[in-house]
């Protein structure tokens, strides 16, 4: 084993070892961030509603990452239960909501935003009506007087205002009757549930003895019938299948899972610059298209054949009357010469001149001479610059 491996091990087990002596001496810390990840186990997740909705709506759950317009595209369902909890929809999946709705299924809300057009088109605003520190959640239902939650940690104090006659309010706050956090809103055949407290369902309160009695509550204004969650935003519908998912979800073994990538990824990098062939260099071809032209010029000047120089000149121009000026060059005559004068503008003199010189060029028995040759080249040049 050659020294750089050695150096390379070295710093290896240093860095593995401090990351084990970081490990051992730090303190968990809770995390009291609002995710209301289904997977996630701190507070303010919801892995402890996750694991019990099933059991919660009668094991008639059918959960779907998609959004509810892409979800409805496809699916035609009968009258049926819709949960959402937190999520952020856009306004066409709020249309298709609001189609099924109407023609006779129930949808519970729990969140603490709802769009503004949604809000103004169902008659409702959501605002801030509590800034306590603590607040107590009860339900209107007598059948229900004894069951209540207390918030005591970080409540969003979100209620509904301005709410229309039309609608029913279900659950307030204590402390003023005004204060309506869980409303029903009739829609068509159907009804919308809605509440604006969705710390209810995370791990915090729902480990509390007796909050889970204000849950139940809650979820049994719905029909005992299919209910579908549209968990799309709350990041992970079920447990991740990874294989990985044992180590990923522990920290010390993430941290020592991606440090043996970074590993293996310096590794490759250093041993792969160590070894690469080196690339030779490919000079690109020259052109050399103007010394072929030179040459073939130079050899027929040494020829002197000038007569067939001559000749290819005027064929190369009459080609060029055909494809760029459309003139038939069939026939030299009078009219060639007119039609040449019309489409480039040059003297009918200097045009039949140079016709002359090119039927001289053609005819095989003519008698040439070097200044034709260059007459005739430059009035050619001239007629089609």
């Amino acid at each position: 084993m050659n020294k750089t491996f050695k150096l390379y091990g070295l710093i290896f087990i240093i860095v593995m070892a401090v990351l084990a002596l970081l490990e051992l001496s730090k303190s968990d810390v809770t995390d009291w961030r609002k995710n209301f990840d289904v997977i996630e186990k701190s507070p303010f997740g919801l892995y402890i509603f996750s694991k019990e909705a099933n059991h919660l709506l009668n094991d008639k759950v059918k959960r779907t990452d998609l959004s509810p317009y892409d979800f409805y595209k496809t699916q035609k369902l009968k009258p049926h239960n819709i949960l959402i909890i937190e999520s952020k929809l856009d306004s066409e999946s709020w249309n298709k909501i609001l189609e099924n709705v109407e023609k006779g299924s129930d949808v519970m809300v729990i969140s603490d935003f709802f769009h503004q057009s949604i809000s103004d088109s169902l008659g409702f605003s959501l605002s801030t009506i509590s800034y306590e520190d603590f607040n107590l959640l009860l339900l209107t239902d007598n059948k229900f007087a004894a069951d209540s939650l207390k918030l005591d940690k970080l409540p969003s104090g979100k209620g509904f205002e301005l709410i229309s006659k039309d609608h029913e309010i279900l659950g307030k706050e204590e402390s003023d009757s005004k204060m309506a956090n869980f409303i029903k809103v009739n829609h068509g055949k159907g009804h919308l549930y809605l509440h604006s407290e969705p710390l209810i369902l995370t791990n915090y309160y729902l480990l509390k003895p007796g909050n889970e009695k204000y849950v139940q509550d809650v979820f049994s204004y719905l029909p005992d019938r299919e209910t579908v969650w549209f968990s799309g935003d709350n990041k992970n519908v079920a447990e991740s299948r990874s294989p990985l998912r044992f180590i990923l979800a522990n920290p010390g073994l993430r941290y020592a899972w991606w440090l043996l990538l970074g590993g293996f990824l310096l590794f490759i990098i250093f041993n792969a610059k160590r070894k690469q062939r080196i690339v030779p260099i490919i000079e690109p071809k020259k052109n050399k298209s103007v010394e072929f032209v030179k040459s073939i010029g130079n050899l027929y000047l040494q020829e002197g054949d000038f007569h067939d120089m001559m000749a290819k000149k005027a064929q190369y121009f009459l080609n060029r009357v055909r494809m760029d000026l459309l003139i038939d060059t069939k026939d030299l005559d009078e009219k060639f010469i007119h039609l040449l004068h019309l489409k480039t503008g040059k003297s009918v003199e200097k045009i039949r001149e140079a016709t002359e010189l090119i039927k001289k060029g053609q005819d095989p028995y003519a008698s040439v001479m070097q200044s034709d040759l260059i007459k005739m080249n430059k009035l050619l040049d001239e007629i089609l610059l």
